[in-house]
């Protein structure tokens, strides 16, 4: 499934067992089974048209939605090599701490948001009749060094736009890493139909603007005093890009 896909059922329980499924993350088939109360029957015949039409997918008997988001890219920049792809619900925990980490190191609070949000929630990816939200991530062997982040709302009002964070932990900069992780976040949004993507960063994080700013986006608004970091009150920079 697609994130530009429209999400439809035939049938009210298809419905109920992807919902379920879509916010829990991962769940063992016969706990969802047992939780909507659906007869065996019924409940492998609806999972396995929801296996067919690319909504769920199944691993050791264990349910998750389904999300086809492209392949895993290799990337050697002067023999440092790192891999960006999408997401995948084990990541949770590696792009908690990675998150955590970079706002350690300097003024991200839009993104200490996200690690607080999908820290709490069970699902790292979603996609439903109220919000999509998609990750990809920067790997070195099976450590997540970065990632990139997308969310929208499912409004018509708001559907052209999407929000985006991006951040590399600090040993790994300099090797274009955050750089290829903003491209293949910004080629997932065009390709899902949004036409623009934004971010709100402190004053206080010039890195981040200025890499922003690099990369062709352009200040929208500022919000005086609206951040207090460390008792002192910060500018909040809302900036944009055109798709």
């Amino acid at each position: 499934m697609e994130f530009s896909e429209a999400i439809e059922f035939e049938h009210e329980d298809r419905k109920r067992i992807y919902e379920y499924v879509e916010s829990h993350g991962e769940v063992d088939a016969a706990d969802v089974r047992d939780r909507l109360h659906i007869d065996p029957g019924g409940f492998r015949h609806h999972v396995a048209i929801l296996k067919r039409d690319g909504y769920l997918e199944e691993r050791d008997g264990k349910l998750r939605a389904s999300f086809d988001e492209g392949a895993a890219e290799e990337y050697d920049v002067d023999d440092f090599e790192f891999t960006i792809r999408p997401a995948r619900q084990e990541d949770l925990s590696g792009i908690v701490g990675a998150i955590r980490r970079v706002a350690e190191q300097g003024s991200y609070i839009v993104a200490e948001s996200v690690a607080d949000e999908i820290d709490h929630d069970e699902a790292l990816l979603r996609h439903n009749e109220i919000e999509s939200r998609m990750f990809f991530v920067a790997t070195v062997g099976d450590e997540v060094v970065g990632w990139v982040h997308l969310y929208a709302p499912e409004l018509d009002k708001l559907s052209h736009t999407a929000e985006l964070t991006v951040g590399v932990l600090a040993d790994y900069r300099g090797h274009g890493v955050g750089s290829h992780l903003l491209e293949r976040g910004l080629e997932w949004a065009a390709s899902n139909g949004y036409e623009k993507v934004y971010q709100s960063v402190p004053s206080a994080n010039d890195d981040a603007i200025a890499f922003l700013e690099e990369h062709g986006w352009e200040t929208e608004a500022v919000r005086e005093n609206h951040y207090r970091i460390d008792d002192d009150y910060v500018d909040e920079v809302m900036m944009a890009v055109e798709l």
